[in-house]
């Protein structure tokens, strides 16, 4: 189980270090910049939520191999872009992904650390939304998040697929997968069909 959770929480740190990475190439970045944004989108929600939880230190700093495959992301964004652009509008797909592993993992870490199944929930939003977040801060750009897209809403709807199973003792694992695909529907469907929440209308 724990080989299985840390191979996805490596995958998850792989495509959401691509999001950063093909961002960085977009706004024309040199390597270290390609290098530090993939970083910083593929690690920083998990070192918010380890630091709320008390898991110290963070998991992305204490275990070398989440630095690395976040920077061989980078280093990959780097050298083939164009392939990667070649996707249809690759940095959202590649940050649903990410969202979607990420909110389910932290989750589940939450609840490991004896955290209830409504904070485990939004630790679990927490970690999916916090790379995206430094990301396009540090690009100027107005957060996902903010914007009216199902983005913190599908974390939280696969965070609660597995906090609702764990209250119920249901087992883990496929709950897991059901959020993570929950979550990924979620956001695919805010990204192609226009899926979103309301926004305020102001009179002119």
């Amino acid at each position: 189980m724990a080989t299985l959770l840390l191979a996805f929480d490596l995958i998850g740190t792989f495509v959401f270090a691509l999001s950063g990475g093909v961002l960085a190439v977009r706004y024309k970045l040199d390597l270290f910049g390609v290098l530090v944004l993939a970083c910083t989108a593929a690690v920083s929600g998990g070192i918010v939520r380890d630091v709320l939880i008390g898991a110290h230190p963070p998991a992305s700093l204490a275990d070398w191999r989440y630095l690395v495959t976040a920077m061989l992301a980078g280093l990959v964004t780097f050298r083939w872009c164009h392939a990667i652009e070649r996707l249809r509008n690759p940095v959202q797909l590649f940050d649903a992904a990410g969202l979607a592993l990420f909110a389910v993992l932290g989750t589940g870490k939450a609840l490991s650390f004896g955290l209830s199944p409504f904070a485990s929930m939004l630790l679990g939003m927490v970690t999916g939304i916090g790379g995206g977040i430094a990301r396009d801060v540090l690009v100027a750009r107005v957060p996902v998040v903010l914007q009216a897209e199902l983005y913190a809403v599908a974390a939280l709807a696969g965070g609660g697929v597995v906090a609702l199973a764990a209250a119920l003792d249901l087992p883990h694992v496929p709950a897991m997968a059901v959020g993570a695909l929950l979550c990924f529907f979620l956001r695919y469907m805010g990204i192609r069909r226009g899926w979103r929440l309301p926004v305020a209308r102001r009179r002119e």
